[in-house]
């Protein structure tokens, strides 16, 4: 085959250069960083696929790093838009899932929005949130324990019920019931479902603490708030169209057992929620054992 087929010569006569040189440019190999670029989109693909496609370039870069591949961010993101990979991107909506009740009816407001925790079960939040479905709506209601962002009890219904609340807080209790400390604080917002007469007679049976919002905005509940947000972009707009109950039932067990274990959480310093109690446990261990010597 004569060379000018190879499309060789014709840009070297209009950009005036050697064609010897353009042909050692053709067949040259790539260079150390091109290699090591190709290998970086594979982890980097890897990493986005393996967590749901939902990570943007910060937690695929902190990922890649707590599985021993050493890159700087900034490679990260501009290897990610080369591939055109990108996080999701939380929306802002939310209708009212809850129905408020009268002040007089109200426990106080133990939280004061001071999310803050010193170790698991101290302080959980609990919320409802929705999904839209072609069979109608479907209601989701969580615990979350605020000191590890872990997800300790969850419940799904096509009802606003007081039995998708309460189901979800006896799955809780279940979880941690080798656990549960005393002075344990359940921090909701006014809605009727959680000020119900069965839901408090549970939670004074089970000696937990009620605390609601008093100022009836959604920064009295705002942790709580925070993981619908994850929720919604990270599974059901993510996923969706959603048929009804069944699919959204079964995928949110997938997405919180993802959330609870391998999920990296800003918030705890690109650690898992599960990860996080583990490390406060094994430094409670070792406090006896210190003592002692």
């Amino acid at each position: 085959m004569h060379k000018a087929q190879w499309g060789v010569e014709p840009i070297c006569q209009v950009l005036q250069i050697a064609p010897s040189s353009s042909y050692a440019a053709v067949n040259r190999a790539p260079s150390a960083r091109r290699r090591h670029d190709a290998a970086l989109r594979v982890a980097i693909r890897r990493v986005w696929e393996e967590h749901r496609q939902v990570y943007g370039a910060d937690k695929v870069w902190a990922q890649l790093n707590r599985d021993g591949v050493r890159v700087a961010r900034c490679t990260v993101e501009r290897l990610m838009r080369d591939l055109g990979l990108r996080g999701v991107v939380r929306g802002n909506t939310r209708p009212r899932t809850t129905l408020p009740k009268l002040a007089s009816d109200r426990p106080a407001d133990l939280v004061a929005r001071q999310f803050r925790a010193p170790g698991p079960n101290r302080l959980w939040v609990a919320d409802l949130t929705y999904v839209k479905t072609h069979s109608g709506w479907v209601y989701v209601a969580f615990i979350i324990d605020v000191f590890s962002r872990f997800v300790v009890g969850w419940q799904a219904s096509r009802s606003l019920r007081t039995d998708l609340a309460l189901d979800g807080l006896e799955m809780a209790l279940w979880a941690r019931r080798a656990r549960c400390s005393a002075g344990l604080i359940h921090h909701s917002d006014r809605g009727g479902q959680y000020l119900a007469v069965r839901y408090t007679e549970r939670l004074a049976e089970a000696e937990i603490q009620t605390s609601v919002g008093s100022r009836g905005d959604s920064y009295d509940n705002a942790l709580a708030e925070s993981f619908h947000g994850l929720y919604k972009a990270e599974l059901i707009r993510h996923d969706g169209p959603w048929q009804g109950l069944d699919d959204v039932e079964f995928a949110t067990l997938e997405y919180i057992d993802w959330f609870n274990h391998r999920r990296l959480h800003g918030e705890l310093g690109m650690v898992p929620p599960a990860e996080i109690e583990a490390r406060y446990d094994e430094r409670a261990a070792a406090l006896p054992a210190a003592a002692s010597q």
